[in-house]
């Protein structure tokens, strides 16, 4: 095994183009580092650095060699970076993307974790959007997919998982009692896609059975609070998210409709750009936020 402190001496001489100036940059004597040199060289039976009294050259192998040293003594300086950072007392600012319809749910896990880290800063992207977190210059995005992306630059973290449900009001969910799935067909339709004419609510029942329920909305809106008010005021049945609506369902203002029918599960996850070398205010962030989302409450009514 290689000392590394043989590698940081190498890149110093290779950097400074000499022995001489590279011991004035790491005030050691020009003597030692010449020794420490001729020693990794006994050692990989190589000769790195062609020298004489006029004369200064790095081999070819040499060349190929000060490239991994970098890499080398890079990787040991954000390691001890890292060491060093989690010691101090986390500070800075997160950049978060989050969809707008868990903005709610995270806003009420802020006053916690900014109290804790009072040298710390949230800001929080609210959009719907697709978000490029490398491009964006995103710390961490909370996203809903029914599958994870595979992206070999971004590392993900699951911490929950939701699924969309059909709610109406306990009046309109009286007049439907009883008739099954096909009583959508006819009743009055709430959607949050925001989009244009029909829409399709695909639903998963008893045995696997799927069903493609096209119904033309009464209202359309892509904010998930305006389609929980109007499903509220009876205007028709909506198909949202189980944490949107999951308050409304324990007092009684909304009541659960064919239970046996949900779409396809959404899987609430974090991503991130590495696992390694991540600032220690947002891998505090990202462990407040996967404890805050395991309260039940939240999801799976």
């Amino acid at each position: 095994m290689q000392d590394l402190n043989d590698m940081r001496y190498f890149d110093a001489v290779v950097d400074h183009g000499g022995f001489a100036p590279a011991g004035r940059a790491l005030r050691i004597p020009k003597s030692k580092l010449s020794r420490r040199i001729a020693a990794l060289e006994e050692r990989l039976g190589a000769r790195l650095i062609e020298r004489s009294s006029r004369r200064f050259r790095v081999t070819e192998i040499g060349l190929a060699f000060h490239a991994q040293c970098q890499l080398a003594v890079a990787a040991a300086d954000r390691a001890q970076a890292l060491v060093e950072a989690s010691l101090s007392e986390p500070q800075g600012t997160v950049r978060m993307a989050c969809p707008t319809g868990l903005v709610a749910i995270v806003a009420d896990m802020l006053p916690d974790f900014l109290t804790l880290y009072p040298k710390g800063h949230v800001q929080i992207v609210a959009r719907d959007s697709p978000v490029d977190v490398i491009a964006e210059r995103i710390d961490v995005a909370l996203r809903v997919r029914t599958r994870l992306d595979s992206d070999a630059a971004l590392t993900m973290r699951t911490l929950a998982h939701s699924r969309r449900i059909l709610i109406a009001s306990p009046a309109l969910a009286n007049r439907l009692a009883g008739q099954g799935i096909d009583a959508l067909e006819a009743a009055p339709t709430l959607s949050s896609s925001g989009e244009d004419g029909e829409v399709i609510w695909r639903l998963e029942g008893p045995g696997g059975e799927i069903r493609n329920i096209r119904h033309l909305p009464r209202l359309s809106c892509g904010d998930f609070g305006a389609i929980r008010v109007a499903a509220m005021a009876g205007l028709g049945v909506a198909m949202l998210p189980d944490h949107i609506c999951a308050s409304e369902l324990r007092d009684g203002t909304l009541v659960r409709i064919l239970p046996e029918w949900t779409s396809e599960d959404g899987i609430v996850h974090l991503v991130f750009t590495t696992r390694t070398g991540l600032p220690p205010l947002v891998r505090a962030w990202i462990d407040h936020l996967a404890k805050g989302f395991k309260n039940p409450a939240l999801f799976g009514v």
